[in-house]
């Protein structure tokens, strides 16, 4: 008999949840007909991996025919509880035996268990899951949401072990969810943070030495540890900053496949404001990056990549910040209709003015950059304010219609708004397909920013000092070989 691997890799899984489904073929290339005498786990009936030969499951089989020229698939999984080991990782084999005696044939089963932390709602005497409060509907009926409110003992958050979190963790007024460098917060599906009313987020990641590893910085992604699942956006739901919660600050946090990143509402006059954001990445997010509803956030050392709409939006007035940043969405996952950056005074979704919001927006050097001709959405109501810049930013704008040329939020030549603007010049990005904004050595964003601006971010993103011939956007171009 062939096979069509010699070891099957089950990839990571977290203890005590199952994996996915593995396959392996089976091939029988002579002219005749054979019958398998048996085909079992090493480990017989103590194995913990499941198998499935011919849509029949067991560990252990008799007789299996495969005719001439054929072949069968056996599929496998695992589930695996590392507290009998008292271990954090612990890389389980075991092997497929085909026959024995010298015809014996096998194959190897590999799999790397790590041990976490499990938090999810509890179970209610009726059968239903635990649920918190978001508000009331205009008809007085409650909105709820599948969650549970952090305990004191579960607000702060090691890089001992990773978290996985079922439901939204809630973090209750007066409370701080602190999180530490190095922390690894895996969401399963509909799943995230919940910070509401009079609590705080803190997260405390520091430069990492490995750019692959990264391991000072926090990492929030879904719990599907497959490499198949690297990639994929909207895995889970997202972190969501409510109306009243305060002095959220956030630094070196990447996020990535939620379905929003970072859901940040009310508040747009908090002094200092509602959330502090530096030396972060967001990226590959089902809708939206960072999603901002009249509210108040500085940001700098931001990369807000590639999204399903916006990478970055702000809607219905507020008050923004961004410095050293990159905004651009290279999405390739279907159709994208929306900008890489939209700002507005009014929700979108009412009438122009119904409900507006005054805005003050204010970007240095940053990128706002995208795989479309037009990156930056600007909507007024033309009845609350509506005061944006930009300053010594690379902007992608591409009018080829002239479907804006009479529009003045579009005067890239009216120094209101507009400040050694670099109109529709090449960001040379390394890799966007895979969310690597570096730099690359003809990009139009070397030693274009504003040096008075860079001396208040004196760092990249990863580290690299910017003081003395400082680039636009998060990343200090480096002319070393770079993967």
């Amino acid at each position: 008999m062939e096979f069509s691997k010699d070891t099957v890799y089950l990839d990571t899984v977290f203890t005590n949840i199952g994996s996915s489904t593995y396959s392996l073929k089976v091939y029988n290339r002579s002219n005749n007909d054979i019958q398998i005498p048996s085909v079992r786990l090493a480990l017989g009936n103590n194995s913990n991996y499941r198998l499935n030969v011919d849509g029949v499951a067991g560990k252990e089989f008799e007789n299996v025919p495969l005719m001439a020229k054929d072949s069968l698939f056996i599929f496998i999984e695992t589930t695996f509880d590392i507290s009998v080991i008292n271990e954090n990782e612990f890389l389980y084999t075991d092997a497929i035996l085909f026959d024995e005696g010298p015809k014996q044939q096998e194959v190897q089963l590999v799999t790397l268990i790590k041990d976490a932390i499990f938090l999810y709602p509890a179970q209610n005497a009726d059968g239903t899951k635990e649920t918190l409060l978001l508000g009331v509907d205009e008809d007085g009926n409650e909105i709820r949401i599948e969650g549970f409110v952090l305990t004191d003992e579960q607000l702060n958050f090691s890089n001992d072990k990773p978290y996985v979190v079922y439901g939204y963790a809630g973090v209750a007024s007066e409370k701080t969810l602190n999180i530490v460098a190095g922390s690894r917060v895996h969401f399963h599906k509909d799943s995230g943070i919940l910070v509401g009313e009079g609590a705080s987020l803190s997260i405390n990641g520091t430069i990492s030495l490995d750019t692959l590893l990264l391991e000072n910085e926090v990492i929030f992604e879904g719990d599907r540890l497959e490499p198949e699942f690297s990639e994929v956006p909207g895995q889970w739901g997202t972190i969501w900053l409510a109306p009243g919660s305060t002095n959220n600050t956030i630094n070196h946090l990447t996020i990535r496949n939620a379905s929003v990143g970072l859901l940040v509402e009310g508040d747009p006059a908090l002094n200092p404001p509602k959330l502090l954001v530096s030396n972060s990445q967001i990226y590959n997010s089902l809708a939206i990056n960072i999603w901002v509803r009249s509210s108040s956030i500085n940001g700098e050392n931001m990369v807000l990549g590639n999204a399903g709409n916006g990478s970055l939006v702000c809607e219905n007035g507020g008050s923004y910040s961004f410095l050293q940043s990159t905004i651009a969405n290279y999405w390739s996952n279907g159709f994208r209709s929306g900008a890489a950056l939209q700002i507005s005074n009014y929700n979108p979704n009412e009438v122009a003015g119904a409900n507006g919001q005054d805005l003050s927006a204010s970007f240095i050097n940053c990128i706002v950059d995208g795989n479309t001709f037009l990156e930056l959405s600007l909507n007024s109501n033309g009845i609350n304010s509506f005061d944006f810049s930009f300053t010594n930013c690379l902007i992608k704008f591409k009018d080829t219609n002239n479907q804006f040329s009479t529009d003045p939020l579009y005067d890239f030549d009216n120094e209101t708004y507009y400040n050694n603007i670099f109109l529709n010049e090449d960001t040379d990005f390394l890799n966007t397909a895979k969310n690597d904004f570096r730099l690359g050595d003809s990009s139009s964003a070397i030693d274009k920013a504003d040096h008075a601006t860079a001396l208040l971010v004196p760092l990249d993103i990863l580290g690299i000092d910017r003081t003395t011939e400082p680039d636009v956007g998060a990343y200090e171009f480096i002319a070393v070989e770079q993967n």
